[in-house]
């Protein structure tokens, strides 16, 4: 399952995201926002990193305007790999090589149609282990360190 999260200028971004997953068959869990009223990106960052760290979801989408806030606080929960994307080969090599465990988008920056894209990559490329595997760890390290 996937865990959805989104602030006010990631909204439309999101729902067009909910209904892509709707057409896929791909369950997912919206953890707000779920108007266009203004609100705090970090707040749905954290919820969505605490389930994706906790493992209660797979993995995680985070939309805001640019997708920097999403990003930097979701990267803030232990065990979260937030990548911000807006690009198809950023989004395939943040899973092969870094095995990001959540996908970051701008709402404000990147059309419908290309963050689907981008989405649809992101779920669907595996990470690639081996060496990556030894540089993510050493990435867990660090972060338990500090």
């Amino acid at each position: 399952m996937i865990a959805l999260g989104s602030d006010h200028g990631g909204f439309e971004l999101k729902n067009e995201i909910m209904k892509y997953l709707d057409e896929k068959g791909i369950a997912y869990k919206d953890f707000g926002t779920y108007s266009k009223d203004s609100c705090d990106y970090p707040v749905y960052a954290e919820l969505v990193g605490k389930a994706v760290a906790s493992g209660e979801n797979e993995s995680g989408i985070l939309v805001c305007g640019t997708g920097i806030g999403v990003s930097i606080s979701a990267n803030k929960v232990k065990g979260v790999r937030a990548a911000l994307c807006h690009d198809c080969y950023s989004a395939e090599y943040t899973r092969r090589h870094n095995n990001a465990n959540i996908l970051a988008l701008g709402g404000r920056v990147i059309g419908v149609g290309h963050a689907l894209k981008i989405v649809d990559i992101f779920l669907n490329t595996e990470f690639e282990g081996g060496r990556h595997a030894r540089r993510v760890d050493i990435i867990s390290k660090i972060e338990e360190n500090n």
